[in-house]
């Protein structure tokens, strides 16, 4: 064969047709995709913009019980989700990961509060009492009390825990 045979332009600008295992990897991570929609729970799952086609196929795979079954479902949702619009999915799933993220954040800064407070009691009390004036300062010191005699014993945590709730609850109020 001649050289000009390879030196076609619709080859030479662009790269050509994508190659198999391209399209294998593209299904696959429109399956990984899908089975994200498929574990979120519905509420979350009915603010995302999706078509009724892929709200049917998620709510038959989540009836199917055989694993081959769901395992074929699953590849269909993949190619379902290739009509999608998947920059709106990707940015409303963006959007849960910031809520969890923060909410994992706030959840870690109770605890440490929490433990801070048991740890050092009084003087740890008297900042908190600062920044939050409206806080009951009785009710603040009896728990933490409470907290340390259940640590001293090696009882369950149940004082400790009712901090953090008490903590939660008002925090989350201001």
């Amino acid at each position: 064969m001649s050289d000009d045979f390879y030196d076609n332009d619709q080859y030479a600008e662009s790269e050509g047709p994508p190659s198999k295992s391209a399209l294998k990897r593209e299904m696959t991570e429109l399956q990984k995709f899908g089975q994200q929609l498929i574990d979120m729970p519905d509420s979350r799952r009915a603010q995302i913009p999706l078509s009724d086609e892929l709200r049917d196929a998620i709510a038959l795979y989540q009836r199917l019980t055989q694993r081959e079954a769901r395992r074929r479902q699953l590849q269909f949702i993949g190619k379902q989700m290739r009509r999608e619009d998947s920059d709106a999915i990707s940015a409303a799933l963006d959007r849960f990961e910031q809520q969890d993220q923060q909410f994992r954040q706030r959840f870690h800064r109770l605890e440490a509060l929490r433990d801070q407070l048991i740890r050092d009691g009084d003087p740890a009390l008297s900042e908190l009492l600062e920044e939050h004036p409206h806080l009951d300062r009785q009710v603040v010191r009896q728990m933490i009390r409470q907290a340390r005699q259940e640590a001293e014993r090696g009882k369950p945590p149940a004082a400790s825990r009712k901090l953090f709730r008490y903590l939660r609850e008002f925090l989350e109020e201001a």
